[in-house]
């Protein structure tokens, strides 16, 4: 659109009643601009509006607009047209007459021949933009000399013009409710962008001259039916075409020709629009925003109203059974524009709601036969029968004697939804032409939805994926608070290689893992997978970090050679206040010191990355105190391209050291410090640990010789110690399963004592530590079995039980509930 004239310059020819009184403005002429409010009055007349009205500023506001507009006197039935190309009827036309009155809701254009007191009869061209919203402000009216527009675009008399015709705007407002204008001006014109809006209506009123321009490019979502001929020759022609058709004679050239040149403007318009259509839909593979863009896309140019609806399965991002549509198939209304006014349609049909169609309801037709269904108006059987579709609401006013178009929309020849559209009674009626259209316009939209759900589909697939293979890890471990997080490098690339993980195991230690397969994808994230189901698997064997690190090494050797991995394994031990670390080629950890506040990355071997082979690995120990915190990532976290990954690990490290009300609120802190440098590319992974120690008086341990008699003493040194501990209520229960698993060990032990030991945390802990590396298996004992139902009792009982091999044996062990305080 035109930037507009300077301010206080206006444009070079005049309307109506004066002349202009600047330099010319090629391909422009001064534009009227009316706005009406609610009550009918008008609220703004620009000095456009009073040139070409021939009513003064001050006559005109606050007067009816009806009494303002109408036309006076008529033309004698000799007077020659003055173009020859349509009626020279005096009034406004019933569309803008409608308007005025409230009439219609939807943008409406046309032409009016105007008869102003002190000037000849005017011929112009007018627009008439509903506007909606809470303003005072009803209706935006422009008008233009049709005369002076020829005149600019030099066309002779009978030439029909095809060019489109854009309102633009000049640069000054003083008019009160241009906000509230600016505001809803995207809801009138619906291709506008709003800073587009706020631009026009900065320059749409007073004092600014606002003009027209003139382009074979822009659209508005009117057009004035310019060049169109007049009703009467209309009907002339087509009695002159059935005289022809019944005298056998053909049609007159001129009669073939404007027909023809009609037809070719109606087709032209109608492909413009379509490509118009496709180029607003698709812009996002987000199904709900794809959604909107549809259904925004035909209101008002092509419908009043648009409501989609996709099957169920789609809107979940789900797969659906093949075959046609039935009456169960259950449809979820998923968007509705609309331009009556706001709220009408919303408590009737909401958005959301799901429902099936019967079988006798042209949108079953759609659906079932994935063509489009005309219903030139909804008379009232119809009506009440579409409305008992919707129990306790009627909606029969809604759409009786509307004008419908159900399309269906659907890819590859599956219909995935349908949209029905509504046209007002007082607009023309859809027709076959607008079948087609209408046709046209649901495969692209299908295309594009069915884009967006196969995309939607894909990425719950992925995010499943990756939830499924990452560990629900809980925040409380013995000894350690834990919080973890998980990024995706890219919205196309959601599963990745980069874990994270935590195991159990004995002594109340706990086992914190973090790794990185190298590359994305599907291939990377099915690697993962494997590594750390191997991780586990040897965690639960007590393997010291550096053996570990070097039988996943040799594990991912014999898988094949084609990734690499890196990894950090630490074994935190509370009651020793220390961690064992062993590091395969990963970034190093940092560790926040509770005493100071301090914060370093630990200076550990490096090793080689699992897979490279061959490659010895170190571990070491490291003392930590109660309140530190241990935090391990992967180096998507830190490592941007086209930055030294020394500058990531520096910003790592001084946000990690940041007081913090959590660790979820410290772990989101350190995300942000680090994830808004941009450019970041690859996976997440972050673990953090809050070591808190267990102090030496919650922990309790003896040591029972392999004599049968020694169960009873370590049946009386727990019940003490948990009456010690103000622990009674758990007595009775923890004697009897200690009592069994002691002797389990005192019978299947060979030499060395058996270890008891009791740890007092979140729950109470209890280990029985023998030297025979054979594990227990819950089994069921007969009735006549002196044996077997010792692990029976332990499982009833405890709240968690298990058993894992030591280098020097076995560890069975169960969990107690403490009792509240």
């Amino acid at each position: 659109m035109d930037r507009g004239t300077e301010r206080g310059t206006p444009p070079s020819r005049g309307a109506g009643n004066g002349a202009a009184d600047g330099p010319a403005a090629a391909g422009r002429v001064p534009l009227a601009v009316v706005v009406v409010d609610r009550d009918g009055m008008v609220s703004h007349w620009s000095r456009g509006a009073s040139r070409l009205f021939g009513a003064t500023k001050e006559e005109a506001i606050g007067r009816s607009a009806a009494d303002l507009l109408p036309v006076s006197g008529a033309l004698a039935e000799q007077d020659t047209p003055p173009y020859g190309m349509y009626a020279a009827y005096d009034g406004l036309g019933p569309d803008l007459e409608s308007s005025l009155d409230g009439g219609l809701s939807y943008p409406a254009a046309g032409r009016a021949r105007l008869t102003v007191p002190g000037a000849d009869r005017v011929d112009v061209l007018w627009w008439a933009y509903p506007l909606v919203g809470p303003g005072r402000e009803r209706l935006l009216v422009l008008a233009a000399d049709a005369g002076a527009l020829r005149q600019d675009l030099d066309l002779d008399e009978g030439t029909v013009a095809v060019e489109r015709i854009a309102p633009a705007f000049a640069l000054h407002t003083d008019f009160p409710g241009a906000d509230e204008l600016a505001r809803r001006l995207p809801e009138i014109l619906p291709s506008m962008s709003v800073g587009e809006s706020a631009r026009i209506v900065a320059q749409i009123l007073e004092l600014g001259y606002p003009v027209m321009e003139f382009s074979q490019n822009d659209r508005v979502p009117v057009t004035p039916d310019w060049g169109v001929p007049r009703r009467a020759e209309r009907k002339a022609r087509r009695e002159r075409a059935a005289r022809a058709a019944a005298e056998g004679l053909p049609l007159p050239q001129d009669d073939r020709d404007e027909g023809e040149d009609l037809e070719y403007v109606a087709v032209r318009e109608r492909l413009e629009f379509l490509n118009e259509v496709s180029g607003k839909i698709g812009t996002s593979l987000d199904l709900s925003r794809t959604i909107v863009e549809v259904s925004r896309a035909v209101v008002p140019r092509f419908t009043d109203v648009a409501g989609t609806y996709l099957r169920e399965q789609v809107v979940a991002g789900e797969g659906f059974p093949d075959g046609v549509p039935d009456t169960t198939t259950m449809w979820h209304r998923v968007a509705l524009e609309h331009t009556d006014e706001p709220g009408r349609w919303d408590d009737v049909v909401p958005v959301g709601e799901a429902m099936p169609f019967p079988a006798h309801t042209p949108f079953f037709q759609c659906m079932t036969t994935g063509e489009p269904v005309l219903v030139p108006r909804i008379s009232e059987q119809m009506g009440h029968a579409i409305a008992s579709q919707f129990e306790k609401r009627d909606i029969r006013p809604l759409i009786t004697g509307r004008s419908m178009l159900v399309v269906p929309l659907k890819a590859r020849n599956v219909v995935l939804g349908f949209m029905i559209l509504l046209r007002h009674p007082e607009r023309v009626e859809f027709n076959d032409m607008d079948r087609v259209t209408g046709a046209e316009l649901a495969a692209r939209a299908g295309l594009v939805l069915d884009n967006a759900r196969m995309y939607t589909f894909q990425e719950s697939v992925a995010e499943t994926l990756q939830d499924s293979m990452l560990p629900h890890i809980p925040p409380r471990m013995a000894g350690c608070d834990i919080a973890t997080r998980y990024l995706p490098g890219t919205l196309l690339g959601r599963v990745g290689g980069d874990w994270f993980d935590s195991v159990k195991l004995p002594g109340a230690r706990t086992a914190l893992v973090v790794g990185d397969v190298m590359g994305h994808g599907l291939n990377s994230a099915a690697m993962m997978g494997q590594l750390r189901t191997a991780v586990q698997t040897m965690a639960a064997l007590d393997l010291p970090p550096a053996q570990l690190l070097r039988n996943l090494d040799d594990l991912a050797q014999r898988l094949g050679d084609t990734y690499l991995a890196t990894c950090l394994y630490a074994v935190y031990d509370p009651i020793a206040s220390e961690l064992h670390i062993a590091n395969a080629g990963h970034i190093p950890p940092v560790i926040v010191r509770a005493g100071d506040g301090r914060s370093e990355l630990l200076d550990l071997p490096t090793g080689a990355p699992i897979g490279v082979g061959g490659v010895p690995f170190e571990a070491i120990r490291v003392r930590v105190a109660p309140g530190d915190r241990l935090l391990m990532c992967t180096d998507g976290l830190v490592e941007v391209r086209g930055e030294d990954i020394g500058v990531g690990l520096a910003t790592l490290t001084e946000s990690a050291a940041h007081p913090a009300a959590s660790m979820d609120d410290a772990c989101d802190a350190i995300i942000r410090a680090l994830n808004t440098r941009g450019g970041r590319k690859d996976d997440v992974a972050l673990l953090m640990a809050r070591l808190n120690g267990i102090e030496p008086d919650d922990v309790a341990e003896w040591r029972i010789s392999l004599d049968p008699v020694e169960v009873g003493r370590a049946r009386a040194v727990v019940r003490e110690q948990l009456h010690d501990w103000g622990l009674g209520r758990l007595a009775d229960g923890a004697e009897l399963m200690v009592s069994e698993l002691v002797t389990n060990a005192v019978r299947h032990s060979h030499r060395r004592p058996v270890e008891l030991r009791l740890v007092r945390g979140d729950s109470l802990l209890c280990e029985v530590d023998d030297d025979d590396h054979d594990l227990p298996n819950l089994s069921s004992a007969g009735p006549t079995d002196e044996q077997g139902r010792g692990l029976r009792v332990v499982s009833t009982l405890a709240r968690e039980w298990g058993a894992s091999r030591t280098k020097a044996g076995k560890t069975v062990w169960f969990e107690l509930t403490l009792p509240r305080r």
